[in-house]
């Protein structure tokens, strides 16, 4: 698993549509739901008429999390849900997961610094399962 400023990414040796289905499940297993899924390539074809590589948006809730967050920090829901993204570079498909400890670093809230400690590492563990 590589780790950037914002995010973890790992590359999967799967095809696209299979690391889409096996990260749900992973979601799944740790507590998430799987509230968007975003078709990027599919809609900048349509809205500009661009080919691109696959590339989907999974937006992830925990919902006993999301509840707390939001109960803490009403406005919270500008950060909310958690993207995961499935996308294809040079026929390599990768699977990666935003930090949440640094979506919400920047608002000074002991409570959202706990939901998202405990957030980031569900994810981390999504992503070294699959």
């Amino acid at each position: 698993m590589s780790n950037s400023n914002y995010g973890y990414s790992k590359k999967v040796n799967l095809t696209f549509e299979q690391a889409i289905e096996n990260t749900k499940e992973a979601l799944k297993v740790e507590g998430f739901g799987v509230l968007t899924e975003i078709d990027i390539k599919a809609t900048l074809k349509n809205k500009i008429d661009v080919d691109m590589d696959n590339y989907t948006i999974l937006g992830a809730c925990h919902p006993p999390s999301a509840y707390q967050s939001i109960q803490s920090e009403i406005e919270i829901g500008l950060m909310l849900p958690c993207n995961v993204i499935v996308y294809q570079k040079n026929n390599e498909v990768f699977v990666s997961a935003i930090k949440p400890s640094v979506a919400m670093g920047m608002i000074e809230n002991n409570t959202l610094g706990e939901v998202a400690s405990d957030i980031e590492n569900r994810l981390k563990a999504v992503i070294n399962n699959l």
